[in-house]
């Protein structure tokens, strides 16, 4: 899936991991990747001075390292996740 970077689809992004637990904040700090991922916490530390496309960038990477259960999401931000990932409605049940 090819998305946008714009504020609308960070925000999206963040409401996934709000959904899940998890809190995004945007600190500054010296991340070789960029973020920080504290799994005990449920707590992601994304570099401050990124811009949007860095964000979302970062979020991203983040979504494929977390696991998180269809069954957490709204709606909207299921469609969202399965767009992200190219969930197909079969594989659906293998994710839930």
């Amino acid at each position: 899936m090819k998305l946008k970077y714009t504020k609308t689809t960070l925000s999206k992004l963040e409401q996934i991991f709000k959904e899940a637990d998890y809190k995004v904040r945007y600190e500054k700090g010296q991340f070789k990747s960029g973020y920080c991922l504290i799994y005990q916490k449920k707590i992601i530390v994304v570099n401050k001075f990124f811009d949007t496309k860095g964000r979302i960038d970062s979020l991203l990477d983040i979504l494929g390292e977390v696991k998180i259960t269809l069954e957490q999401l709204s709606t909207m931000s299921m469609s969202l996740y399965k767009d992200i990932f190219d969930i197909s409605p079969q594989q659906e049940k293998l994710v839930a």
